[in-house]
């Protein structure tokens, strides 16, 4: 049966590395991200490599289009075998003035969106002893130097994002374990090459990343990996 991979959030960096490799292991591609412009771009450069792609422009911090993204790839591509979660929100700088809806709207991307679209492929991946990919950042991890670094970035609502998508990755490795689903994660600590936080002295190799998971989705083994 085709093997089939969703790469929610895709844009330069580490999710179009992730669609390549993938889709060069013979892997379809479904491209997720809001612009359609975009991701028919990138759609129209993977069939150019003679990998079979499709674009699905989608609104990610809504959870309600990130529940009917799966129905939508399936009618497409057929069955899901592994997600690829890169999307991400830095537009809360200072928690001190978000209002609600901005703050919702952070934690929506990173985790509501994620666990209603996991629900909806869990048959599938039940199915395909499949996999979930997520990317992650440094700006996450408990430490005080980090936590200055968020406050000064103006990043505070991402790292308290990235912070709640960590945790919920170790649970959904636990309780996924008994269906063989593997869960995966690659927390990137350093600036990514090619994408909007590269001003020149990027040091992580998108390619090196997409590597990662594809390691962790052939050896079917649930795990956290750190580069930077």
């Amino acid at each position: 049966m085709q093997k089939t991979i969703v790469v929610c959030g895709h844009g330069t960096g580490i999710s179009d590395a992730v669609a390549n490799k993938f889709g060069g292991e013979g892997f379809q591609v479904a491209l997720v991200a809001r612009s359609a412009d975009k991701l028919e771009k990138a759609r129209d450069i993977l069939q150019a490599r003679d990998i079979k792609a499709a674009a699905f422009p989608t609104d990610l911090s809504d959870p309600n289009a990130a529940k009917g993204l799966v129905k939508r790839v399936t009618g497409q591509l057929g069955p899901v075998t592994a997600i690829h979660w890169n999307a991400y929100d830095n537009s809360v700088g200072d928690v001190m003035t978000a209002d609600a809806g901005a703050l919702r709207s952070v934690f929506d991307l990173s985790v509501t969106s994620l666990v209603l679209t996991l629900q909806e492929a869990l048959a599938d991946l039940r199915a395909a002893k499949g996999a979930v990919l997520v990317t992650n950042g440094g700006l996450g991890l408990f430490d005080p130097k980090i936590d200055a670094m968020a406050v000064q970035w103006n990043s505070m609502g991402l790292a308290i994002a990235n912070a709640a998508k960590h945790k919920l990755i170790g649970l959904l490795s636990e309780k996924l374990r008994a269906d063989e689903i593997t869960v995966g994660e690659v927390v990137v600590i350093g600036l990514v090459k090619g994408t909007v936080w590269d001003t020149g002295n990027a040091n992580v190799d998108p390619r090196t990343v997409a590597d990662m998971f594809w390691e962790i989705y052939s050896q079917h083994e649930s795990r956290v990996i750190t580069v930077s």
